[in-house]
């Protein structure tokens, strides 16, 4: 009783463990039975060549059909991956100590996880599906207090926290309960930020997660036939003829992609929801941005292959930054991934893709580079939305509407767009 008493801020000897280095979290070979007796005359490393192959092919096609069938099934899977991206960071923290039997910590970083999705998706109806919600008296109710709802679920898991300290474990669990507040900045915030890009149009959905698979592949390919030069020790296998080949690879794939995708309305148009019909629609009027330009090249280039101008979309140039993000950038989300791997002595985050790992091991670039979409869509592209702008006009009051209506009248009497009538003549 004496030693613990000795301790500071509540340690005790079983704080003092847990800050030992953690003990490894086992793994086993996952690769499914038929592909090992295909394959068994292969040496190891064409074995695994071939398994990630094939079902990289697997995963290719499955993304190919969740675009197929709609942005509302495209939003499901976003928070299905967030959901087992979650429990796969979860479980590592919780195999790493679970020796320690702490009381309620699976049970309130699920909760958590539900607080924060309820105000982030509460966020996105409350905006997007702004006419439904005030159609609907409960909607209404619940998005006028989302907030105060969301601080008071959220200040009930923090109390909850408070009341499940032990004092043996006091250390342990506020490591535990950072554990999870980071997997949620991480894991939860940026896959909310992927929505808000589907929402902007499906093209900054599909082109910067097509980036970072291409740059994915083709880093591997270079590396496995060229690589010599080790690029980074967290990734031994990661080599500079790889990341090189898989920058130049995923620039011309970029400017592809984008050139494909640009003439078609279903990917160019920003996805809202059909008040009339109760569903998504994505049919709108080509901005500038989506419609073919003719460029001057420089005359350097001009003398190499011999054309003066080029006609492109805009988009195109853009979807340079996209791809120069996703193969220079974008990889230090994978090198993050592999260093806490390490921490923990593990080789994937989990086993649920043989030849792959986890989910979170396939997601690692890609809530880095979701989070860089967002920002520049915010910066370069996005302008005041005219629709939003209306349906929050119609929710005031008649005298606040009449205000704006004769301040807006106003302003364009004045730039000469509009010519003032006769009362308004004899008003002034």
């Amino acid at each position: 009783e004496s030693e613990v008493e000795t301790k500071t801020d509540g340690e005790t000897a079983s704080d003092s463990e847990s800050r030992a280095e953690p003990a490894p979290v086992p793994t086993s070979d996952d690769t499914p039975e038929v592909f090992n007796r295909a394959l068994s005359n292969l040496s190891s490393r064409w074995k695994n060549w071939w398994v990630r192959g094939i079902l990289t092919l697997a995963m290719i096609a499955f993304f190919f059909i969740i675009i197929y069938l709609g942005p509302m099934v495209l939003m499901m899977i976003v928070m299905c991956v967030q959901i087992k991206c979650f429990h796969e960071i979860i479980t590592i923290g919780y195999n790493v100590y679970h020796s320690y039997d702490l009381p309620w910590f699976r049970t309130l970083s699920w909760y958590f996880l539900l607080c924060v999705n309820y105000f982030f998706y509460g966020e996105t109806v409350t905006d997007y599906f702004f006419t439904l919600v005030q159609r609907e008296e409960p909607l209404r109710i619940l998005s006028k207090y989302h907030r105060f709802i969301s601080f008071a679920l959220y200040l009930t898991g923090f109390c909850m926290f408070v009341l499940s300290l032990v004092k043996k474990h006091y250390r342990l669990q506020f490591y535990m309960f950072g554990w999870t507040h980071v997997t949620l900045l991480i894991v939860v915030t940026q896959s909310h930020l992927i929505i808000h890009n589907l929402f902007e149009g499906m093209i900054w959905f599909i082109v910067p997660i097509s980036c970072v698979i291409c740059n994915d592949i083709m880093a591997y390919m270079f590396g496995f036939f060229f690589g010599r030069t080790p690029l980074i020790k967290l990734s031994p296998k990661k080599t500079w003829e790889g990341f090189i080949g898989g920058f130049f690879a995923t620039v011309v794939f970029g400017l592809l992609l984008s050139y494909l995708m640009s003439g078609y309305r279903c990917f160019i148009c920003p996805v809202e929801f059909n008040n009339d019909t109760n569903s998504f629609t994505v049919d709108c009027e080509p901005s500038d941005l989506f419609r073919l330009q003719e460029y001057n090249i420089p005359l350097v280039i001009q003398s190499i292959i011999g054309w003066k101008t080029v006609r492109m979309y805009p988009f195109q140039i853009h979807s340079i930054a996209l791809s120069t993000f996703a193969s220079l950038i974008g990889p230090f989300g994978g090198f993050f991934a592999s260093g806490f791997k390490r921490a923990f002595k593990i080789k994937d985050f989990a086993n649920t893709i043989p030849g792959h790992g986890g989910i979170m091991d396939r997601f690692d670039c890609q809530y880095l580079m979701a989070t860089f979409v967002n920002v520049y869509i915010a910066s370069f592209i996005r302008g005041p939305n005219p629709s939003k702008l209306i349906q929050q006009f119609l929710t005031l009051r008649p005298d606040q509407q009449l205000h704006i209506f004769s301040t807006l009248k106003a302003h364009l009497i004045d730039k000469g767009m509009l010519t003032a009538s006769t009362e308004d003549q004899e008003a002034t």
